[in-house]
């Protein structure tokens, strides 16, 4: 998959993880945005480095998707961690 897929997946895998853990985030849409983005690219290096999953997949993978979205769900957990506490 080219770059470009990996975006695309990562906005929709960062709207994902926003629908599953719900509430505000620091960052607004903007920040989540590109959490999605950022965890789809840790999740697709994660699957590959260890799990031996190629990321030369399709877009339509199963297994990429739910390494994307498994990526952007930590990342944004990780991220409300961090900073969840600033905005009030």
């Amino acid at each position: 998959m080219t770059v470009i897929g990996w975006i695309i997946l990562g906005l929709l895998a960062g709207a994902i993880a926003k629908f599953l853990l719900p509430g505000r985030d620091p960052g607004g849409i903007i920040g989540t945005t590109l959490i999605g983005v950022a965890g789809a690219f840790l999740g697709g290096w994660i699957s590959a480095r260890w799990l031996d999953h190629p990321i030369s997949k399709g877009f339509y993978d199963g297994a990429t998707w739910a390494a994307a979205i498994g990526g952007s769900l930590v990342l944004l957990i990780g991220y409300r961690l961090l900073f969840g506490n600033s905005r009030n």
